[in-house]
């Protein structure tokens, strides 16, 4: 079978959960005499006037094309954002060229909801694998402008006012007069009307996929309650890719101290100031926390991180790690994960990761992450988004020695990608049969 997966991202540049599983998955097929090719967004603030540049590479034996568009240069630039023309114009030209069987959409961002149609036009059969909620929420994460997450239904004036308060000046204006602000959104019909429109437009872009995989449960359901059919929409946990890892590499190094990690993007809506909001509350010199990723995509937030560390010699960013070895090493020197996101998740991969290297969790009591880690059995999670009670868990784990062993010996077996893959070729082999959309 001859497989196309497109995705936003694809490494070494990026290297998010949805750019990984998606490499991983690829590369399995491959080892299973699949033909893959991969098509991704590597830039979205270079290339022509108009229309899209594209470079053909291997990436670890994966054929991938890697496009480019200016999006400063697109005539409208909000409608882009679910709905790019150049992207559906290229895929439509090379999607005819390579002819595959079947093409796989990970998440539905930078791509658009044009690679779907332009599938669907050269009735190539396809399926969507949603990585978040992009189909639901411009802004990916139903995370609003003031902090707070957005509960369904979907109200178009609350996602006007998400975009209109991009602008700081807005922002001001919904903390100074939220009751006036808030009128005025539902009256700013261009900005309702444009999130109308995309809801409408990406349902029904959802609609042409032969299947929709969801990696969480929660997803699913909230899909579901979005209004995709149940029957549609299927569970599917990632796998990983656990064959490096053996007794010696799972084995922790020694150490006296708690050491605590932070892995993953470093961005506000991943709540790594609660992190460190929390140790900054804990005394005791036992704990040592590490903050992995890249301190430098957002300055203004890293600046945040580092004022709250200050002359704390515990606390400190760690630099980012490169693959599945350098991860491996990361995790034997830590001895519990933090996942302190403010949004939903999903189906964290760095749950699954420290999960495969023996390792709890301690995670917000939140939509995906909730639904992976079991308190009190292979990890702990506290209150969405408040300091003081991830503090009261690390500082359990201080003081109760029996706890760390007893989370650990509480994980259980991680999915591995051949067992994901082996779940796709089925999934593959019914779409491939069903009746054209």
């Amino acid at each position: 079978m001859k497989i196309v997966f497109g995705v936003h991202h694809f490494p070494p540049r990026y290297t998010g959960g949805a750019e990984w599983q998606t490499f991983r998955t690829a590369r399995d097929l491959q080892a299973r005499g699949h033909t893959v090719r991969v098509v991704c967004v590597e830039h979205v603030d270079r290339g022509p006037a108009s229309g899209v540049a594209w470079l053909d590479d291997l990436y670890e034996g994966v054929p991938v094309r890697r496009l480019s568009f200016n999006g400063r240069a697109a005539p409208d630039p909000r409608a882009f954002e679910y709905r790019n023309p150049w992207i559906g114009d290229h895929l439509r030209a090379w999607l005819a060229e390579e002819r595959p069987d079947l093409f796989h959409l990970v998440s539905g961002y930078l791509l658009t909801g044009e690679a779907l149609h332009a599938a669907h036009e050269l009735a190539i059969p396809s399926v969507v694998t949603l990585t978040d909620f992009w189909f639901l929420c411009p802004r990916i994460s139903l995370l609003q402008s003031n902090g707070r997450v957005s509960r369904l239904p979907i109200d178009p004036a609350q996602c006007a006012r998400c975009l209109g308060e991009e602008r700081s000046v807005f922002r001001r204006l919904g903390r100074l007069l939220p009751g006036p602000m808030a009128a005025y959104w539902r009256l700013r019909r261009d900005l309702v009307g444009h999130i109308e429109t995309r809801l409408g437009y990406l349902r029904r872009a959802l609609n042409l996929a032969g299947k929709i995989i969801s990696v969480s449960q929660f997803v699913r359901n909230l899909h579901i309650e979005a209004g995709v059919a149940p029957e549609r929409i299927v569970f599917l946990r990632q796998g990983l890719d656990l064959g490096h890892l053996t007794p010696e590499a799972l084995a922790k190094t020694p150490s006296d101290q708690l050491r605590v990690g932070y892995i993953g993007q470093i961005a506000e809506l991943k709540g790594v100031h609660v992190l460190l909001e929390a140790a900054r509350q804990i005394a005791d010199p036992r704990l040592a926390v590490r903050v992995y990723g890249n301190a430098g995509r957002f300055p203004g937030y890293t600046d945040r991180l580092r004022a709250i560390i200050g002359a704390d010699p515990r606390l400190q960013f760690a630099g980012e790690y490169r693959g599945a070895a350098e991860l491996t090493r990361v995790l034997r020197d830590l001895d519990v994960i933090v996942v302190p996101s403010l949004w939903y998740e999903n189906s964290p991969s760095v749950i699954l990761e420290a999960f495969a290297h023996r390792t709890p969790a301690v995670v917000s009591d939140f939509g995906g992450m909730a639904e992976l880690v079991r308190h009190e059995q292979d990890g702990l999670r506290f209150a969405l988004g408040d300091a003081a009670s991830l503090a009261g868990q690390l500082q359990r784990l201080l003081d109760e020695p029996d706890l760390l062993p007893r989370l650990r010996a509480g994980i259980g077996p991680v999915k591995t990608v051949a067992e994901e893959t082996d779940d796709l070729e089925v999934i593959y082999r019914e779409v491939r049969t069903q009746p054209s959309r």
